[in-house]
């Protein structure tokens, strides 16, 4: 079967040995790479009921086939693991170059396992890994390490650019929410990826080799790759991106009535056109920045021209900090979203968490319900925890431990909104209700990226009021998605890379026909084996609800979802899954 290396990298920290086994076709043909690869290793491997921060959890590195070849939106790279945060299945992704020097050490998953003695970088190449002692690099913030670690690449005649993937100071901590990064601004973001690789010792890996994946039709993919891009360079939500990035979300959230504010308390913020995309290239030095094998140029390259960051240079902030920052804490400037965005990068620390932790505690001040002195679109005092977090100082050591911990040591837990211990994105439920089953059903947590079912229901493909027919739609758009990420592929190609599309160049990479029935299989596959793995792992029905409190309190814009629609659309989910009510795979 073409497209696959075959080639699976085991790495044993413990005992500093390497282990490379050839992998049949079966496994790809059932679970086709990326996220499905990875699924089925974990559920195989993984002990049931491991602490993630313990030796024994396992770390899975994954490109898939578009990856380091001539196809569009492949240059990523996904992390696989049990979650620190949430206890459950772990799903994070990131693109930027790294990706491609990843995939040209010819493996489908490199998986890490055991714990350094010392802290450590690892340098992957074709034959494997090498060891290399790096205490001097410990504590190093995240720009800095990435340099530092490509000297230990191995450089050997023929092999490509090094690239290199690190944490920062809150990974060393183990603060739960730590993320892993790459090309400075890039990252696996969500669910405490990086404090798992802390908590192995391993300050950064850098990946460098000379292989390529073999295709079944090289050529066709080469006629395929340039007219794709031929036909869809001017396609308006290309233009758009290229244009204004994410930053272009704010404005239509807020137009919307569904951009989380204040804490979850409205769906739009007076200050919005502040920190809109528009405003933003008017006040700021911005220019679009892409991965590799991408026209799509999202990335937002930004010098901040106004306020006393003038001078700082960035790529961002992305839509889902400006909200964390701007919406749900309040901050009214631009150039100090920006600014608690370069923290975070630094540090190594999740901006949607971070941001959603230090709003809970600026509502639960407001309310009189915490001492802590924090208030509302306060820079300082935000930047102030943030620091304390990644140190795990004071209060910071709480909130390190994420918004379950936090919300049970303040007595906030009627107050915290969050699902499985993942808090959502920005995009209010009580408006857009096919996000409200997106984040209860996604298993990595409120994740909106599992459907980004904003999009149709913001685009008028379906009433976001809507309640019966979403969860069929929205099934369709998590199985398309599910393959993106056995493809390990770019969210934003979902309007180019229909399902037509995904048959047709599954059919130049592999050889075989996978037509639409087949890969909605596939899809429904990996779905059901997420779901295994969380139900191992303790998950029951009642962690995919929402808070009450989104059910309970009305935005004042106007917008509701009530418990009895949330429970209608999980059941038509958990139906046409077929599940049983509790929620279980038949």
């Amino acid at each position: 079967m073409q497209g696959y290396y075959h080639r699976i990298l085991t790495i044993d920290l413990d005992n500093r040995k390497v282990n490379i086994e050839q992998v049949p076709d079966a496994l790809f043909e059932v679970n086709l790479g990326g996220k499905g690869l990875a699924t089925h290793l974990l559920l195989e491997r993984n002990p049931a009921g491991i602490d993630p921060l313990a030796p024994e959890n396992h770390l899975i590195f994954a490109t898939g086939v578009f990856c380091g070849g001539r196809l569009w939106g492949g240059s990523r790279y996904g992390v696989f693991t049990k979650s620190p945060l949430t206890g459950f299945f772990s799903e994070s992704y990131s693109g930027g170059k790294v990706p491609e020097a990843i995939d040209a050490t010819g493996f489908d998953a490199i998986v890490l396992v055991g714990k350094a003695d010392r802290p450590m970088v690892l340098a992957v190449h074709p034959d494997g890994a090498n060891f290399h002692d790096a205490g001097d690099l410990w504590g190093m913030e995240t720009f800095a390490a990435e340099e530092a670690v490509k000297q230990f690449a191995p450089n050997c005649e023929g092999f490509g650019r090094p690239g290199a993937v690190v944490i920062g100071p809150a990974g060393e901590a183990l603060v739960k929410y730590a993320i892993i990064a790459n090309d400075k601004w890039r990252c696996a973001g969500r669910t405490g990826v990086g404090a798992v690789l802390g908590a192995k010792l391993v300050k950064g890996i850098v990946f460098q080799g000379d292989r390529r994946r073999s295709y079944a039709d090289p050529d066709g993919i080469a006629e395929y790759a340039k007219a794709f891009s031929k036909a869809n360079y001017e396609h308006p939500g290309v233009k758009a991106y290229r244009a204004m990035g994410t930053t272009m979300m704010v404005g239509l959230m807020n137009h919307a009535g569904a951009f989380p504010a204040k804490y979850w308390s409205q769906g739009s913020c007076e200050h919005w056109e502040q920190i809109s995309g528009e405003t933003f290239h008017q006040e700021h030095e911005v220019k679009p920045h892409a991965c590799a094998k991408c026209f799509m140029a999202c990335g937002r390259l930004a010098k901040i021209g106004k306020g006393r960051h003038t001078g700082l240079e960035l790529e961002g902030p992305e839509y889902e900090t400006i909200f964390s920052f701007g919406g749900l804490c309040m901050i009214k400037e631009m150039e100090e979203v920006a600014y608690l965005n370069d923290l975070c990068d630094r540090l190594g620390m999740d901006t949607i968490t971070a941001g959603n932790l230090c709003a809970l505690l600026m509502e639960a001040r407001e309310r009189g319900l915490i001492e802590y002195q924090i208030e509302y679109g306060n820079v300082d005092q935000t930047a102030a925890l943030i620091e304390a977090i990644a140190a795990r100082q004071g209060i910071g050591n709480t909130l390190a431990d994420g918004i379950i911990a936090t919300a049970r040591t303040f007595a906030l837990e009627d107050l915290a909104i969050h699902v499985k211990g993942l808090e959502p994105a920005g995009y209010d439920p009580r408006k857009l209700k096919g996000m409200g089953l997106t984040f209860g059903t996604a298993p990595r947590g409120a994740c909106h990226l599992r459907t980004t079912f904003y999009k149709p229901e913001l685009s008028g493909l379906i009433p976001p009021d809507q309640i019966d027919g979403k969860a069929e739609m929205l099934i369709d758009y998590e199985n398309r998605l599910n393959i993106f990420d056995t493809l390990v592929l770019c969210r934003f190609y979902r309007d180019l890379y229909s399902w037509g599309e995904l048959e047709r160049t599954m059919q130049l990479i592999t050889g075989q026909p996978y037509p639409k029935n087949v890969l909605t299989e596939r899809a429904a596959h990996i779905t059901d084996m997420t779901r295994r793995f969380n139900i191992r792992e303790g998950l029951t029905a009642r962690d995919d609800r929402l808070p009450e409190r989104l059910h309970k309190e009305a935005l004042p814009e106007g917008g509701t979802l009530t418990a009895a629609e949330m429970e209608q659309m999980l059941q038509d989910y958990y139906r046409i899954r077929g599940w049983n009510e509790a929620g279980v795979p038949r």
